[in-house]
């Protein structure tokens, strides 16, 4: 949180008023509600797996977590607080490079680690401790990278028959129809909301071919790749 009053509800933080300088986690498939109660600026970051830079600090914490009686916000320290801020500053120049904000979100992670002490960390980290050990982690983690059903139970060391039925459990819809609804997402959001290049995206989703990536963005979204980023920045500037 860098500016305002934001109450969040989750099952870690249920009713909570986040205000500047107020950090929280939450593991990947919370729920989790948002609402503004007054203007607000905060940067949310999202990954699928925690950028490591001390790998001796980031398993001294994993290991010492343990949950607390109640949850409450982080507070930035002084040198967070200049590194948040300068790089909302950043954001604002609406100039993203992709390597670049990797390279932040790895400072991020190194600040949190290692400038504060080990039991507010292993608190704080608590939300994704026992969550990176589960099927779902191995799921989010790897659903980029497979092509079909069975390289992603390959991935996994699953058979196909366990892989299938521990999915459908978890998620209640057949492997493949989930896996492309999720690239369908991810896809979408990178090709309006970024300004990473087509055919870049388009070979981190697996596609072979030009021809092969626009055949699928036009089954899915009715449009070629091109025309829908040139749409959703038509549609920026005219709200601007």
């Amino acid at each position: 949180m860098l500016k305002g009053e934001l109450l969040i509800n989750s099952e870690e933080y249920p009713g909570t008023t986040l205000r500047e300088g107020n950090i929280v986690l939450q593991a990947i498939g919370s729920k989790v509600e948002l609402l503004a109660l007054t203007d607000v600026e905060y940067i949310l970051y999202w990954f699928n797996e925690l950028p490591v830079i001390c790998q001796t600090r980031h398993d001294e914490i994993m290991n010492n977590a343990e949950e607390p009686s109640y949850y409450t916000p982080l507070d930035m320290s002084k040198q967070l607080g200049i590194f948040m801020f300068a790089l909302k500053d950043y954001l604002l120049e609406g100039m993203p490079c992709g390597l670049y904000i990797e390279m932040k979100a790895k400072e991020l992670i190194f600040m949190l680690t290692c400038y504060y002490p080990l039991e507010q960390m292993s608190t704080f980290f608590f939300p994704i401790s026992t969550y990176t050990e589960s099927f779902h982690y191995f799921v989010m983690t790897n659903y980029k990278h497979v092509r079909n059903v069975e390289e992603f139970a390959h991935r996994g060391g699953y058979n196909v028959t366990t892989f299938r039925r521990l999915f459908r459990n978890m998620y209640n819809v057949p492997v493949y129809e989930w896996i492309l609804n999720k690239k369908r997402d991810g896809i979408l959001d990178e090709l309006t909301n970024t300004k990473e290049r087509i055919n870049e995206i388009s070979s981190r989703y697996g596609f072979d071919s030009a021809s092969h990536f626009a055949h699928f963005c036009k089954a899915s979204f009715g449009d070629t790749p091109r025309a829908l980023r040139n749409k959703a920045q038509k549609a920026k500037s005219d709200n601007q």
